[in-house]
């Protein structure tokens, strides 16, 4: 599932704005960077996307009575209907498109069957709010909601709660279970090769997601602390061990980005290798905590990552847009002495 393009009206100081996440002939980017200072509409847009997705589509608060407010979101999905000839349109229940209305229940009656396909696995979109943030708390491996398995689909991520942000518990069990998993599968009486093969393999791709990123911070992940279950990294040069706790807190966030994206692709397609699957990652704040050289490393160390995977990364630093193609940014800009926000795409955006 890729995302093609986004039409956002009436949301935040978005009136009305079409955004295009393909490049020319209609292939979608793998990352995109959504430029802009404070206060013009780049949560909004992340917060419309993730409402308005092949299984989750809701009503869109007004910003003020008697106006609407609703998207119209454009996906391709050849991982999960291959046969598919065009894109899926998700739309907002209750946007005024004005279209005939057979057009309309046609629409209606393929967002509804593909609402129900999406309860079956694929559709994967992870969303990281700007309010995120990680607390020292222990990692907890116990419990069957704790355990991988199908996301819910049908929750819209908040972007704004810090009630609903803490990312700590939840990165350190996407890092620990693979591992402790892995481990427990080798050394069981009753060994199940095919279980032990997949839980090596879950293993090794976590691994392999979360190395770019934790060196980008200057450490690599040695594995899980066999008394604490704690997640345990090395700092590079020198391998000195370091609990995940004790990390910075740009190489904690930048760990998190992988392992909770990871984690969402093996859930969504559970006999994959998570670098292979397609979904969508939304990152509000995507500067946030990183320093100027992780900042222009950023794009290239996340499709380094998850290759497969739709970046789009909302920023106010241009430094994250360095490594980008001019096509990859839309820069979003306020009217001097006017509330129009105005996009810019391609070379304007560079410059805007």
């Amino acid at each position: 599932m890729h995302l093609l393009q986004a039409r956002v009206v009436g949301l935040g100081p978005l009136d009305d704005v079409t955004f295009r996440f393909s490049d020319d002939s209609g292939n979608p980017r793998h990352a995109t960077v959504v430029l802009g200072g404070g206060g013009v509409g780049k949560t909004s847009l992340l917060a419309a996307i993730a409402s308005t997705r092949p299984g989750h589509a809701v009503a869109l608060r007004p910003r003020r009575p008697g106006e609407p407010s609703f998207a119209v979101t454009d996906w391709i999905v050849s991982a999960e209907d291959p046969s598919r000839p065009h894109a899926l349109r998700v739309v907002s229940p209750n946007a005024q498109l004005g279209e005939a209305e057979d057009v309309a229940m046609l629409r209606r009656r393929e967002q509804a069957l593909f609402d129900r396909r999406a309860s079956e696995g694929g559709f994967a979109l992870v969303a990281f709010s700007g309010a995120r943030w990680l607390s020292r708390t222990s990692v907890l491996l116990g419990g069957v909601e704790r355990l991988p398995g199908r996301p819910e689909a049908r929750v819209t991520p908040s972007f704004d709660d810090p009630t609903r942000a803490d990312l700590a518990r939840e990165t350190k069990h996407a890092l620990a279970f693979p591992v402790v998993s892995a481990a427990v599968a080798r050394a069981s009486r009753r060994r199940i090769e095919p279980l032990a093969e997949q839980t090596q393999a879950l293993e090794e791709s976590m691994r392999q997601v979360v190395a770019p990123l934790a060196r980008l911070g200057g450490h690599a992940f040695a594995g899980v602390d066999p008394t604490t279950f704690e997640p345990v990294f090395e700092r590079l040069p020198g391998g000195a061990s370091v609990p995940f706790d004790e990390l910075p807190a740009q190489t904690r966030h930048l760990v998190a980005l992988g392992a909770l994206s990871a984690r969402a692709m093996q859930a969504a397609f559970p006999r994959q290798d998570p670098r292979a699957c397609e979904g969508v990652v939304l990152v509000d704040d995507a500067d946030l905590h990183l320093d100027s050289a992780s900042r222009r490393a950023l794009v290239p160390v996340l499709r380094e990552a998850l290759p497969m995977v739709q970046w789009i990364l909302a920023a106010s630093s241009p430094e994250i847009a360095l490594p980008c193609e001019p096509g990859d940014v839309l820069a979003l800009r306020r009217m001097p002495d006017s509330s129009e926000i105005r996009l810019y795409e391609g070379e304007e955006a560079v410059v805007h």
